[in-house]
């Protein structure tokens, strides 16, 4: 890597050349004054950015010490809350306070709907990602197991079309009744004024409630499309007799397209690998596009290829007449890295490689500009929004704020232009959310939860309190449930409701629809108004969920009857407390967690692929990112420290699991086993992971990962 000088920093070249040929050019800012900015940034934060991750380290120790003087005692719980006061790891709780949050666009602030996170590296799934506001319910349901069943090979399906027609009119006549009869029966649609007329087997009616008639598009007797409204969720009914689908419809109804993803984060972290300058540069080359709106891919698919750019806008006309313009595209949020990582894109006056939310937050706010100045982009509002991953407890939200007030005062942005979404996925955030809520109160525009994140932390916060459940156990444990409750419950009494998300985490079986439709309503009626979709397709169909829950209502309803989850059963570890298992039990325990180690690292390491559907031990395909790898590598190395499987037993399986691994993998032609040798760079890492667990830094996996990644790059 050729690194050149700027101000008195030494930056990656070709990061540096992206910087000031692309990045900086039309924002009027000057490449002297930005390098002179970002070199203040690097080299005065980073000593305290070290000191908060020692901070985090020192809390550890103690806590390590604590467990170990108690082990062979029950926990005693107000014992243990007191200690953790005592240490500062729980924080005393200040007065009441509201978030002041200000310009935040209606997709953060007022409309409920799916979140999809995406890996910014990959142009074709960002422009996908973005262009996934809105999308076809005819699509989603016949091309996935959404109605119970999947689809055949072959051409089209007529009695599945039939069934997918009747399943999407289903949906309608539960969300835009007519005043009489079903969505089914019309033939015709028409609009006039203030009104939209429909006509059936019973004659002409409209809609039972017609304020949900939002305008068409074409012609008003003859219209191409009509946008219906519920919930603030747009919804599109395409007219076109002469389609294939239409002129089988008795109305020429061609499909029905809801607005779906509302927002989408363009992620920098947990789902990309970005080890280096030119990773780096590539990831803010994308958010360029995207934030410029000139990112384009081309792309080969059924024989064709053709490019793939971001929707436009579309224009509709209203019931009374008059013109409006509906958002084509996701609101964008971008995750920047945690606190933890540094990168040698960009290293100090001393040498050393620069942390990496540091270079993320000046980067990604300077690309930003481009979209801050032009009309009609992503914010409306004239805001930006920064997913900020991984901090431990108020001091580190606090330091972010610090960081992004430093990079608005030399981009000359006014204060709080950026705004932050916490991501309360490590357990010192979980217990101090209110406090980190209120270090962040006029930026905070986004809360979420995490499982994996979090129970990787659990794990490796508690390794020596005991022997932990296996991870299906973990999950049913009082603690999980009064984490999802309590991160609601803090987010309400702090004002959050029509200022900010309040997120719940990914869905993480892309090809169980069915199960996804069953299930994930279960965020929405808890009062999330977003939540994770690992597609496009998963964000139309979770959508109607929200056609369905009143989420706002929701909120009031939980706001007005107080919180329902304590930080006491938060701080419950869930420990295996004397069970026995057999070894049966043990084993495939093991080989479960080992396997999908395995499956997500070798792609990692050896492809530079961060997050991928991975398929399972019972070849299920799962969706893995650093997450899902922290937990299982976690667990696995809390059962090796308390003696539950040995050394070499643990190795004997990873042995076993890359052999079944490398079948998975077996119809990939760039694929490079790691069976029967065993050296390959992906392998050792996946052994550092496990047998190292215990030392890594609240037992994330980025320094193993990056190290064999960065290893295997200068290889090559």
């Amino acid at each position: 890597m050729t690194h050149v000088t700027r101000a008195d920093i030494s930056v990656d070249a070709e990061l540096a050349t992206f910087v000031e040929s692309r990045a900086l050019a039309g924002t009027g800012v000057a490449a002297d004054h930005f390098w002179s900015e970002l070199s203040s940034l690097i080299n005065g934060f980073s000593a305290k950015n070290r000191a908060l991750l020692q901070k985090r380290q020192d809390l550890k120790g103690q806590i390590d010490a604590y467990h170990i003087e108690q082990r062979g005692t029950e926990l005693d719980a107000s014992a243990y809350k007191s200690f953790l006061q005592e240490i500062g790891y729980l924080v005393p709780q200040g007065p009441d306070f509201t978030v002041d949050t200000a310009g935040v666009d209606p997709e953060i602030g007022t409309i409920c709907g799916p979140q999809l996170v995406v890996p910014i590296m990959n142009a074709r799934y960002a422009l996908n990602a973005a262009n996934a506001r809105w999308g076809s319910l005819y699509d989603a349901l016949y091309g996935t197991d959404a109605m119970g069943s999947k689809p055949t090979a072959g051409g089209y399906d007529t009695v599945r079309g039939a069934e997918v027609i009747a399943w999407a009119k289903s949906f309608l006549d539960r969300t835009f009744p007519l005043a009489i009869g079903s969505w089914g029966d019309i033939t015709d649609i028409a609009c006039t004024k203030n009104m939209l007329r429909v006509t059936g087997a019973q004659g002409e009616t409209g809609l039972a409630d017609p304020l949900q008639y939002a305008g068409f598009q074409g012609g008003d007797t003859a219209p191409s499309a009509v946008f219906l409204l519920n919930n603030n969720l747009h919804v599109q009914i395409k007219i076109d007799a002469d389609s294939p689908i239409g002129t089988q419809d008795p109305a020429g109804i061609s499909d029905v397209v809801l607005e779906s993803a509302l927002t989408t984060i363009m992620d920098c972290e947990d789902s990309v690998a970005a080890v280096d300058g030119a990773d780096k540069t590539l990831a803010y080359s994308n958010w360029l596009g995207l934030m410029q709106g000139t990112l384009t891919e081309t792309v080969s698919k059924g024989g064709q290829t053709f490019t793939r750019a971001l929707n436009p806008d579309l224009q509709i006309t209203t019931p009374e007449g008059g013109a409006k313009t509906l958002k084509g595209r996701a609101m964008m949020l971008v995750r920047n890295v945690g606190h933890l990582m540094t990168n040698p894109a960009i290293l100090d006056k001393e040498g050393n490689e620069a942390f990496e939310g540091l270079m993320d937050a000046m980067i990604t706010t300077l690309i930003a500009l481009h979209d801050l100045q032009r009309e009609g982009g992503n914010s409306v509002t004239g805001s930006m929004y920064v997913v900020k991953p991984k901090m431990h407890g108020p001091e580190e939200v606090a330091f972010a704020c610090e960081i992004f007030d430093h990079v608005e005062q030399a981009l000359g942005l006014a204060q709080n232009t950026v705004k932050i979404g916490i991501m309360d996925e490590e357990r010192r955030t979980s217990v101090n959310l209110r406090e980190c809520i209120r270090a962040a109160k006029s930026r905070v525009a986004f809360i979420n939860t995490g499982f994996l994140d979090r129970t990787g932390d659990e794990i490796h916060t508690s390794m020596e309190a005991g022997v932990f459940l296996p991870k299906a156990d973990i999950k049913a444990q009082p603690w999980i449930a009064a984490y999802e409750d309590y991160n609601v419950d803090v987010g309400l009494a702090c004002g959050l409701q029509g200022r900010a998300q309040i997120g719940k985490g990914m869905w993480a079986i892309p090809d169980n629809m069915a199960d996804m439709l069953e299930q994930k309503i279960g965020h929405v009626e808890a009062g999330a108004n977003c939540a994770w979709v690992p597609s496009p397709t998963a964000a139309t169909l979770h959508v109607m969920h929200y056609h369905a829950v009143n989420v706002p209502a929701v909120q009031e309803k939980l706001r007005q009857n107080g919180p329902r989850a304590s930080v006491d059963t938060i701080l419950q570890i869930p420990l295996a407390q004397g069970q026995n298992w057999s070894a049966d039990e043990i084993t495939r325990e093991v080989e479960n967690n080992a396997q999908g180690i395995l499956g997500y690292v070798v792609r990692w390491v050896d492809a530079g692929v961060g997050c991928s559907k991975v398929p399972d031990i019972n070849n299920i395909g799962l969706m893995e990112d650093r997450a899902t790898c922290r937990i299982s590598s976690q667990h696995i190395a809390n059962w090796l420290h308390h003696g539950v499987v040995s050394k070499e037993q643990v190795m004997d399986i990873l042995r076993q699991m890359a052999a079944v691994v490398d079948r998975q993998n077996q119809g990939d032609p760039s694929y490079v086993n790691m069976a029967p040798d065993f050296t390959g760079l992906a392998f050792q890492a996946a052994c550092d992971l496990v047998f190292k667990g215990t030392q890594q830094p609240s037992g994330y996996t980025e320094p193993v990962l990056h190290a064999r990644r960065l290893e295997l790059k200068l290889s090559a």
